[in-house]
């Protein structure tokens, strides 16, 4: 049994804290001393509610510090981002507190770190979640943290809660642990986005007795606005204008990736230092990008939400957001970044024509219906052993990562386990809570409409949006866009509006090579035989982009029909440009059922205007493959139905030279990469794919 502490020293040892992390003249807030005798003195959990640059990070730093003053262990903090991470290190620093991180970035310093942690060297141990389902982490270095811990941490809580905007199944796991805690070891939850319906999911899976500590959501330096405009050009070169004009440093959000790399390759043409950001990004590289913006060395980050939650630079001028977030509660999230040092920050949306068929995708990504769930659990019990993900592909037909997921929620509910290897049954009964699914699938529409909302309101936009957050507090800001009647001007110089139009209809993209098969498969294995591969691709563009990528979705969401004249000719510049070794001969066309004419007429058009022979379509052998979700399951599809008619065989083996492979749009690029394997097997020295659209 512990002693109490005395509670007057503790909180002048708190303050003394504090001024050590903020500065001299910071002071505590009675809700974070509140939370901090919580945690210090009776030993409890404690749920954090508060705006973002409230001090929730201070909270568990200077609690961490008591607490090793007393003798107790380590802190563990579960962090969901390596920018957050870096971030809580660096702030740990300054409250002369010794943090260290174990993630996907620095895998040759977990050992190292351990033995630090064993030995007594750290007061944190910030760990992300994905690591509390590693079979080594969570079998022999989870369980005596867990023993030794003197504070456990859960940032951006609200990810526990399938109900919060950024739910992530390695957190459901974070319940079982709070259950198998010893006695006497506290727990803070922190978050700034959680309405309360999310708040109460967290506070009841971190225990009964926990105390929930909610404050205010108002920003008073936050300046909201909408802006709208007719097309992608405007947005762009508005964008371009505007920089100029806005203090300081910030984020510009966009939806996807491919639109952060096309905006930030424009700004850079503009003149404007900018660098794009999103989880693509090589840990280097975005650990160079967020030092640059952190030092004013650049005028901002085009960034995905991978740069979100607890990127803390208290001076970020602005954020603006290319495209509008599906969810509001997101959206207060990611512009909380701005204005918690300065005055005023500047807060503007620029919503997009695309932006609820990206919606509509990233909806398509919830978890599976129970058929493929059921097939799932049946594959690996039939196996009587382990499966990896890449073998389970092969028996059911998910996306890696849409598989991943699912088998994650299976886990904590106990009826997979994730080992060494991949994956084993449990033989535990589940069932399928398809109730629960339709809620979240529901709330995650609902939240889709209050996101047009927000768009279209005419009353106070921060009252609006905390009230989407329960804020009980919320009013009028006096500062937003409808608050003021001040709304920003859409007109852009002619020059930079031509600038824009001229890089969003700049035509060509990349489409890389498969050179490795899929694993899992059992006669295919390895890397795909030099005499069968393709070249690099080319396609018109993205459908994710904001330039080619709106034309070529109503292209696809319209009617078969022949290629329009615009879209060919943009192809045609596409084969200007290319810069092939040895200059194509002929063209062969995939087949389709589905778009039979735009992809003939694209193969003919071509082969008049480059003077190229058409050597006709490959085949299916009876019906198309249809669609499928991952690469082996793909790639069996294709190999089961993809056919070379023997007259066109006969025609590439005399052709003599490379054949421009034409379809109308890549996916997984496994279908291109299977019709190049035929048309090179026939003879053809090398294959060029060419396509409208790619989908990477």
């Amino acid at each position: 049994m512990f002693e109490a502490p005395d509670e007057t020293m503790l909180r002048e040892e708190a303050e003394e804290r504090l001024r050590a992390l903020a500065g001299d003249h910071a002071s505590l807030r009675e809700d974070q001393w509140s939370a901090i005798r919580a945690l210090v003195v009776e030993r409890s959990r404690v749920l954090v509610v508060q705006r973002t640059g409230w001090g929730k990070s201070a909270v568990y730093f200077i609690a961490t510090g008591l607490l090793r003053d007393l003798g107790e262990g380590p802190t563990v903090i579960v962090s969901p981002l390596l920018a957050l991470m870096r971030n809580q290190i660096a702030a740990a620093e300054r409250a002369g507190i010794r943090a260290v991180t174990i993630n996907s970035a620095n895998p040759e310093e977990w050992g190292r770190v351990y033995e630090q942690v064993a030995e007594g060297l750290v007061d944190v141990l910030l760990v992300s979640p994905e690591r509390l389902n590693n079979p080594d982490f969570r079998d022999n270095v989870l369980p005596e943290l867990a023993e030794s811990a003197g504070l456990v941490v859960v940032d951006e809580a609200h990810c526990i809660s399938d109900w919060g905007h950024d739910f992530r199944p390695d957190y459901r796991r974070l319940a079982q642990l709070f259950e198998e805690l010893p006695p006497g070891i506290p727990v803070l939850a922190t978050t700034a986005t959680a309405n309360a319906r999310v708040t109460r999911d967290v506070a009841e899976q971190m225990g009964p007795e926990t105390l929930v500590l909610r404050g205010p959501l108002e920003r008073d330096s936050l300046h909201l606005s909408v802006t709208r405009l007719a097309g992608a050009e405007q947005r762009l070169a508005w964008l371009a204008q505007t920089l100029n004009e806005l203090e300081g440093s910030g984020i510009v959000y966009t939806l996807t990736v491919s639109a952060a790399q096309e905006i930030a390759a424009y700004l850079r043409e503009q003149g404007h230092e900018v660098r794009a950001y999103s989880g693509q990004t090589e840990p280097a590289e975005r650990l160079e990008a967020e030092e640059a913006l952190l030092a004013n060395k650049i005028k901002a980050l085009v960034a995905t939400s991978a740069l979100g939650m607890g990127f803390d630079k208290p001076d970020l001028g602005f954020v603006i957001h290319m495209g509008a977030p599906q969810s509001p509660v997101a959206y207060y999230q990611q512009v909380g970044r701005a204005g918690r040092g300065v005055e005023r920050a500047e807060v503007i949306l620029l919503p997009g024509s695309e932006d609820k068929e990206i919606w509509q995708y990233f909806s398509s990504l919830a978890f599976p219906p129970e058929s493929q769930v059921r097939a799932t659990l049946a594959a690996l019990a039939e196996s009587g052993g382990v499966l990896s993900t890449a073998a389970l592909e092969t028996r059911v037909d998910l996306s890696r990562n849409r598989m991943e997921m699912m088998l994650k929620v299976l886990d904590v509910d106990g009826a997979v386990r994730r080992v060494k290897g991949g994956w084993e049954a449990t033989g535990e009964e589940w069932s399928y809570d398809s109730e629960r699914y339709a809620r979240v699938a529901a709330a995650r529409a609902a939240e889709q409409e209050a996101m047009l909302g927000y768009l279209t309101t005419t009353d106070c936009r921060e009252e609006y949006l905390r009230r989407l957050l329960d804020d009980e507090a919320a009013r009028p800001c006096g500062r937003c866009d409808n608050c003021t009647g001040a709304h920003r001007s859409t007109e852009v110089q002619a020059a930079v509006l031509d600038q824009a139009r001229e890089r969003l209809t700049r035509p060509g993209v990349d489409i890389d090579a498969r050179r490795q098969w899929p694993t899992g498969l059992s006669d295919l294995s390895g890397r795909i035989k030099p005499e069968l591969g393709a070249e690099p691709g080319r396609a018109l563009g993205r459908l994710t982009d904001i330039g080619w990528g709106n034309r070529l979705r109503e292209l696809f969401a319209a009617p078969d029909a022949p290629i329009t004249d615009e879209l060919f000719k943009g192809v045609v510049q596409v084969l200007a440009s290319w810069g092939w070794e040895s200059r194509p001969v002929a063209v062969v066309s995939m087949p389709s059922t589905s778009r039979p004419q735009l992809i003939a007429s694209l193969a003919e058009r071509l082969s008049q205007v480059g003077r190229l022979d058409y050597l006709g379509a490959l085949g299916y052998r009876a019906g198309s493959p249809g669609s499928q979700f991952n690469s082996a399951k793909r790639v069996q599809a294709i190999r089961g139905t993809l056919a070379m008619p023997r007259e066109l065989g006969e025609r590439i083996a005399d052709c003599g030279g490379p054949v421009l492979l034409v379809d109308d749009r890549v996916d997984t690029g496994w279908t291109m990469t299977l019709g190049a394997a035929l048309v090179r097997h026939a003879g053809a020295p090398a294959v060029l794919p060419l396509a409208l659209a790619t989908t990477t």
